[in-house]
């Protein structure tokens, strides 16, 4: 009588401490999420609201800006996060090497741009990556290239620096949830496959890739989520220009909010295309890794 008296009041307790966050995220996540949907078959100025049902989805099939906004978010994601993902692989494993010496300080200077300030960060890539930037003389000094690259005014190039700046400053954050699997695997493991004629690339690729298999789809998932929704890079650094090269949905929504005549319906409608991209995309990592373990 007395353990089940005690098991009531441990429930009671655990009740306690789980419904204020239950109540905050049912009013800050679900609810505006549902208002969102309902907001995105809608149409009007925000004073007069009226129902459209489903013409703001319909729209986008001829909105170009909406398409150019979803292939550049699309080919950031195909591009960036795979580059991101393997280089993140390689510098945690040089940096999990026991004899490299400053093994600390590499670590905090490749951390580092991911907890550096937005408009500090967007500066200096417009700096370094301007017309006459280091990055110009550099390429013309070793005769690379010929003529300076426009790098914020060009539509290629400027795809090319947006993809390089994601990931300089994200990189580092994934490296630190390798590092920390890494110190999970066993150096007896990489010392049996070294005795039986291992380099270090074939250990790198069937020891701890396979090992670290659940951190890679972790992270993977997170910076496809992360993806998806960027916004303050382009913001920030291009401006989604020149034109519409480098805008994203994301940021697509913001203007459609706030930039240009306010249109929340068509906004919200374009939100949702995130949504469902996020939730299948993840489901579809989510089984691949399943299938593969």
């Amino acid at each position: 009588m007395k353990a089940k008296t005690k098991k009531t009041r441990l429930e009671k307790s655990g009740w306690g401490f789980v419904t204020p966050s239950v109540i905050l995220i049912t009013l800050t996540v679900f609810i505006p999420m549902i208002q969102a949907l309902i907001t995105s078959f809608q149409s009007g100025t925000p004073a007069n609201m009226h129902f459209v049902g489903f013409q703001n989805y319909v729209t986008m099939f001829h909105d170009a800006t909406f398409r150019s906004a979803a292939f550049n978010t699309l080919l950031y994601l195909v591009v960036q996060v795979p580059i991101m993902i393997f280089l993140a692989l390689i510098i945690s494993s040089l940096l999990n090497d026991h004899r490299l010496k400053f093994r600390g300080l590499f670590r905090t200077a490749i951390f580092l741009p991911c907890i550096t300030s937005l408009v500090s960060y967007s500066l200096l890539m417009k700096s370094i990556f301007s017309p006459d930037g280091i990055m110009n003389k550099m390429l013309l000094s070793i005769h690379l290239i010929n003529v300076p690259i426009q790098w914020l005014t060009d539509p290629v190039w400027a795809k090319v620096l947006i993809i390089i700046s994601i990931t300089w400053r994200w990189t580092g954050y994934n490296m630190i949830f390798f590092l920390s699997g890494l110190q999970n695997i066993d150096d007896s493991i990489y010392e049996a496959a070294e005795m039986d004629g291992a380099s270090k690339i074939q250990s790198f690729f069937k020891v701890t890739i396979p090992m670290l298999k659940p951190i890679i789809l972790f992270t993977t998932i997170t910076s496809t989520i992360g993806t998806l929704q960027l916004f303050d890079e382009v913001n920030n650094i291009t401006k989604g220009g020149p034109g519409n090269a480098t805008t994203t949905l994301s940021q697509y929504i913001y203007n459609l909010s706030y930039k240009y005549t306010p249109n929340f319906g068509y906004a919200a409608a374009v939100s949702f295309v995130i949504v469902i991209a996020i939730v299948i995309l993840s489901f579809l990592q989510m089984r691949l890794g399943r299938e593969k373990q």
